[in-house]
């Protein structure tokens, strides 16, 4: 046996892959996907859950608030959380202090995040562009700590360096027990199609669990893609914000099932209104007095597909507090309460 079967062989399962398991997790999306917005996600059949990204460095060094991102409640599992940095030493300890005072189901590294503020400190993305490097992060985290530990990658840097294969098979000889793959490059951001064959031929290029993430939005494709690739999971990333029940929808169809029908405008505007008091009563403010401006972002995300998008999200802009969010809500299910929820 390779030292690389070796540390595969020894490495902790994750118990929601086989035996006909086909796990949908919830991408980790800074900003948007904190412990309210998880909760709501699993109930509408979300099956694994990731935290948004901590700064192994901040962790290490105490910066403030760093650990109340990383907030999750018992009903949350399985549950990981995901740190992201370039330097082997820092990443491994950020894990060993995550293990011993969270004990999360696993630990996931992100190289894949585009956003200049990551990939300028060598982290994220970039390190697609250094696989020895990344390789090194990965294996140092994974002796580092006693429970399984995943990555998640984009295809490449760019169009001209496809290197997710190449890293995919490294990673695996560093002993990560499941990747997901967006199938997106650095410099594309989140904008064109992803590259589902790239994803694909990682699947059949490594023998542990990947995941695609990319644009999974309808029922008919994740049933295609669960046939036609050797993928053992879906991510779902932006498909989910303001509409948690794509994870029914999709677990529907993967089951043979007939999807739900889509939810009200009320149902919709429920969730919303249920994020805001939940974030209200997690930072422990007085539900009168709160100022919701630092939600704002997540409330027009929300409201993506309702009828008059573009001017509700105008009208957001202006909301100040739970009862001006409510007066919103209100008046626009008044005036669209008996025509179609979406679009």
């Amino acid at each position: 046996m390779s030292v690389a079967e070796s540390i595969i062989a020894s490495a902790p399962t994750l118990p929601w892959f086989g035996a006909g398991r086909f796990p949908l997790y919830l991408a980790p999306m800074a900003g948007f996907t904190d412990s309210p917005f998880r909760r709501m996600c699993q109930e509408q059949g979300a099956d694994v859950l990731v935290t948004e990204f901590a700064n192994a460095e901040g962790l290490v060094r105490g910066a403030p608030r760093v650990w109340e991102d990383l907030y999750f409640t018992p009903t949350e599992r399985p549950l990981g959380v995901q740190i992201f940095g370039g330097d082997p030493a820092l990443m491994a300890e950020a894990a060993r202090m995550i293990v011993a005072r969270l004990h999360p189901d696993f630990i996931d590294i992100n190289f894949g995040c585009p956003a200049d503020k990551v990939t300028c400190r060598n982290a994220g993305s970039s390190l697609l562009r250094d696989l020895p490097l990344l390789e090194k992060i990965a294996a140092t985290v994974v002796q580092a700590v006693e429970i399984p530990v995943t990555a998640k990658i984009r295809i490449g840097w760019d169009e001209n360096s496809i290197v997710a294969p190449d890293a995919a098979r490294r990673l695996e000889g560093a002993g990560v027990g499941a990747l997901a793959v967006h199938g997106r490059t650095k410099e594309q951001g989140y904008r064109g199609d992803a590259d589902w064959a790239v994803i694909a031929a990682v699947a059949e290029a490594v023998a542990i669990p990947v995941i695609g993430n990319g644009s999974v939005d309808t029922p008919e494709m994740a049933v295609r893609l669960r046939q036609e690739t050797a993928l053992a999971g879906l991510m779902v990333g932006r498909a989910a914000l303001g509409y948690p029940w794509i994870f029914r929808e999709l677990k529907a169809g993967l089951e043979g099932q007939t999807p739900p029908s889509e939810p009200s405008l009320a149902e919709r505007w429920a969730i919303i209104l249920r994020y805001a008091d939940e974030r209200i009563s997690l930072e422990g403010r007085d539900p009168a007095t709160a100022n919701l401006g630092g939600l704002r972002a997540m409330f027009k995300a929300m409201v993506k597909d309702m009828p008059e998008a573009a001017a509700l999200r105008g009208a957001l802009e202006k909301v100040q507090n739970r009862a001006e969010l409510g007066e919103c809500a209100s008046t626009h299910l008044i005036k669209w309460q008996n025509k179609p929820s979406s679009k």
